[in-house]
């Protein structure tokens, strides 16, 4: 077994053996039993189903005891180890643009009427139209989306959300510091493509495109089916007596009658969902009132203009119907190219279903029923730490 404290060891085997180094100084308290519980993690045949097992695994050369005191009363420094994955490898798109994609997903604990933090987390049931609200912790995630015939995710950031988080802000706040930290990490400096950020409908795109206006960032975020925005008022005649008008025609997107001619319209034949039609308005905004997170807002309220997106394809894999989709990019005066580009990336949104499929059902990221949510986060980054060490060991292989 290779030590971690091996600097020879550490140059031959090059970016893993340095990631390896660097997350055990992470951990700061039960180091040792820690970082064994993650190798044993990667190093297990078949699925994680539980602690126990691991306790049992070659690579973990010490008792079941050590191992749950190592998660309940071991320390992980989160920030420090944040900077450590955020030095590596980030994957870029051919124009060498950085795309992250956010959302949540559940650890559902229903059963655990001790344990505190707990929320209701939205989950899909069976049947058309059906849904659930079980308790348990949402995590939010933050990961870096790969370009080409790939659905791998380079995980970022991962922080827990409590019952009283309102999560556009969360949001706000966990990408405020992902992107500080690839700013000082060097993967984005000045005169780059901005960095897209990718959400789907429970963010409020608008508002956060305002809580990032300082950063070199631009939103794409999924709007409901049911929204109505406004275009820019017409302009005002020197004199015209009255108060400013703020807000010009409606744009419903349950009324086609309210739709003016499209900047922009293209079409792209795919394989998997025929031909794809997608339709582009530039400058429309929402018409924000003081309620909710405007509600403390001072001075007066912003217009945030963006281009709102209506993408029709043909068919879906299943059997369903498609309906269209709705985006709204935080940016004006977008091109044709660009138009394509958007709802193309916005569809690679979705790896992180592959991504989330992978930590709970191979590497056990929800087996562990723990009581308390700070073992819970230990947890989470162990199980990070555990994804990210097997893909830079991919990558050390691969050349």
């Amino acid at each position: 077994m290779t030590s971690v404290h091996d600097t020879t060891a550490a140059g031959a085997l090059g970016e893993l053996s340095g990631f390896r180094q660097e997350f055990y100084h992470c951990l700061p308290s039960r180091s040792d039993a820690l970082f064994e519980l993650t190798d044993a993690m990667l190093c297990t045949q078949g699925p994680v189903t539980s602690l126990v097992e691991l306790s049992m695994a070659t690579e973990h050369r010490r008792g079941h005891g050590a191992l749950y005191d190592g998660v309940n009363q071991g320390r992980v420094d989160i920030d420090r180890f944040r900077n450590v994955v955020a030095r590596h490898r980030i994957p870029r798109c051919d124009d060498g643009r950085i795309v992250l994609a956010i959302d949540v997903s559940n650890w559902l604990r229903p059963d655990a009427a001790t344990s505190p933090d707990r929320a209701f987390c939205h989950t899909y049931a069976r049947g058309k139209g059906r849904t659930q609200m079980i308790p348990g912790w949402p995590y939010s995630f933050v990961v870096a989306l790969e370009p080409g015939r790939t659905c791998w995710t380079a995980i970022l950031d991962a922080q827990r959300l409590r019952p009283d988080d309102n999560h556009t802000d969360r949001a706000a706040t966990q990408l405020r510091t992902v992107v500080d930290a690839l700013v000082t990490a060097g993967h984005w400096r000045e005169g780059d493509p901005e960095i897209w950020i990718i959400g789907d409908s429970g963010y409020d795109g608008p508002r956060l495109a305002f809580l990032l206006a300082d950063l070199p960032v631009r939103l794409l975020v999924r709007l409901r089916s049911d929204r109505v925005l406004a275009f820019p008022p017409p302009p005002r005649h020197p004199g015209a007596p009255g108060r400013t008008v703020r807000h010009g025609p409606r744009f419903a997107f349950t009324d086609p009658q309210s739709w003016p001619a499209p900047a922009h319209t293209t079409t792209t034949d795919t394989t998997r969902y025929g031909t794809a039609q997608a339709r582009s308005w530039d400058r429309l905004h929402p018409k924000l009132t003081r309620s909710d997170a405007w509600a403390g807002h001072e001075g007066t309220l912003p217009i945030l203009e963006g281009t709102v997106i209506r993408l029709q394809v043909e068919r879906l894999p299943g059997a369903a119907a498609p309906k269209p989709l709705w985006l709204w990019f935080s940016a004006t005066a977008t091109t044709d190219a660009q138009v394509d580009r958007l709802w193309q990336m916005f569809l690679r949104r979705f790896d992180l279903e592959h991504t989330f499929r992978f930590l709970k059902q191979t590497l056990g990221w929800t087996k562990p029923r723990l009581r308390t949510p700070a073992a819970a986060d230990r947890w989470t980054w162990l199980v990070i730490a555990a994804r990210t060490s097997g893909a830079s060991a991919t990558l050390s292989t691969s050349f």
